[in-house]
């Protein structure tokens, strides 16, 4: 060190300084501004690039719970719909039964009317061949009783008795 000492030039010196400044002088104008603002520009996106990504997932925690909130409501929604399915469900089938109920009253109301009817129908029928019966036979008998004029004044005047005239 002490050769370098002894070997110290001061024109050397401030040539070399001068050199330095000129050279930081050309280095700040021309390499460290251009390197500076690519490092500031390049500070710039990756800011902008992690508030965009911040709003990205902001924006996407936004829109699941929105997709949340619209599972819900459709959920909420299919539960309505579906109660009030059954509650038509359970009103049609009542109305059914009612319905089959008061037919059915209406048919066992027809028949025991057609019933009563076919029995009255048959009943005269009945009726109609008993006397025609009871008129047969009551012929038969008055022929085979009047076959001789004697039975036949006996009658008469029987008859004759029981009929008193006013």
């Amino acid at each position: 060190m002490e050769k370098l000492i002894e070997q110290f030039s001061y024109g050397l010196f401030f040539w070399q300084l001068i050199i330095l400044l000129i050279v930081v002088v050309l280095l700040g104008k021309f390499a460290w501004k251009p390197i500076v603002n690519a490092l500031e520009e390049r500070e710039e996106g990756i800011s902008s690039a992690l508030a965009q990504a911040e709003k990205a997932r902001l924006e996407m925690s936004r829109l699941v719970n929105e997709n949340d909130q619209l599972l819900k409501d459709a959920r909420a929604e299919r539960d309505i719909i579906l109660k009030e399915a059954k509650e038509l469900k359970d009103k049609i089938v009542v109305e059914a039964k009612n319905q089959a109920q008061i037919e059915g009253a209406k048919l066992i109301e027809l028949a025991k009317k057609e019933i009563n009817d076919q029995k009255l129908k048959a009943l005269a029928e009945v009726k109609g061949q008993v006397s025609t019966l009871s008129l047969e036979i009551a012929r038969a008998v008055l022929t085979k009783e009047f076959e001789n004029q004697g039975k036949q004044d006996e009658l008469v005047a029987d008859l004759l008795k029981d009929v008193k005239l006013n």
